[in-house]
């Protein structure tokens, strides 16, 4: 009896000042974690993300970056922060492949709070102008007259566009050789020159070079086309019906942040994302606002968890 009596004052104790947390919030500057570089794409939607949310709660929302091993670096440093609301951190589509290829010190599902999807869009994919073609089906076609003589490049071994391009190569049945590079611009400059053929790239990153003509834009990876560049069709309109990748990103905190807190976060960055604004500098990097509840966004991380660990398992896919 008296250790269920004392179970039960903590337990007060604890509703108590997670309350008071949640009443008096936020009271000074949030933290919103980064874990890439500064100028690409998931930098921009933090940084658009961090001004809404700063004006909606009267707080400064000071973004951090923290790059390093795929993401990994920090998220896990927002994960060790207090549950209080004032270290948020950002998440990609990469967040759901990295407990696949790295030995995580929490759990991605059961140590987060997730709070609410922001975004959501597609790979590109484009190849050098000097590649005879212009649909996905000749592509198809000629990669599978050529096996291994096409390469493709990626941002590293492991990485979001690793995975989507593996995965779209085993639905195709075609093979064409890996080429990784320490991040993006490194890839998207040398599919430029001609170093190597295709990749499928950001459409923040790679659409100003399809725009520009030093690039061939030959399809999107999600279901539709998109509003950036209506032009360029779906892989689903080639007979890929069980191809849909998603480049999203989110906002997650550590496990057991107050419910108010929460609700309060997810209800002014839902408003954000609903004004036309909002809705017109997201499509300036290629992708549309998300929004929903935080248990849709749960959903979302648990559905790529499952897929791209089995795609990892399937093609013995290791971190470099």
């Amino acid at each position: 009896m008296q250790f269920t009596s004392a179970a039960v004052l903590v337990l007060l104790a604890a509703c108590c000042t997670q309350s008071a947390i949640a009443q008096g919030y936020p009271s000074k500057t949030i933290r919103l974690i980064v874990p890439f570089p500064p100028g690409g794409g998931s930098d921009l939607i933090a940084r658009v993300s961090a001004q809404k949310l700063a004006a909606a709660v009267g707080q400064q929302v000071v973004v951090d970056n923290r790059p390093g091993a795929g993401g990994t670096v920090g998220v896990e440093m927002g994960m060790k922060a207090a549950a209080d609301g004032y270290t948020l951190t950002l998440i990609a589509a990469s967040y759901t492949v990295n407990p696949s290829l790295y030995k995580l010190s929490f759990d991605p599902v059961n140590d987060i709070t997730p709070i609410i999807q922001l975004s959501q869009g597609p790979f590109l994919l484009a190849v050098h102008p000097s590649l005879p073609v212009k649909t996905l089906k000749e592509l198809i076609a000629f990669a599978r007259a050529r096996p291994n003589q096409l390469s493709y490049a990626s941002s590293g071994v492991g990485s979001g566009v690793h995975l989507a391009t593996e995965l779209f190569l085993e639905r195709a049945n075609i093979r064409i050789l890996g080429v990784p590079y320490k991040g993006t611009g490194p890839a998207l400059n040398d599919t430029v020159a001609g170093h190597v053929q295709m990749l499928w790239g950001s459409v923040a990153s790679t659409l100003p070079q399809v725009k520009a003509g030093r690039l061939r834009g030959i399809a999107v990876s999600t279901a539709r086309r998109i509003r950036a560049a209506p032009e360029i069709p779906a892989v689903m309109e080639s007979g890929f019906k069980d191809y849909d990748v998603v480049l999203w990103h989110g906002l997650v905190a550590p496990k057991g942040l107050p419910p108010l807190v929460v609700t309060r976060i997810n209800m002014e960055l839902n408003a954000a994302l609903r004004e036309k604004e909002m809705e017109e500098r997201l499509a300036v990097d290629g992708v549309a606002p998300a929004g929903g509840t935080p248990a849709q966004f749960l959903v979302e991380i648990k559905k790529g968890i499952d897929m791209w660990g089995g795609v990892v398992r399937r093609l013995g896919i290791k971190a470099e």
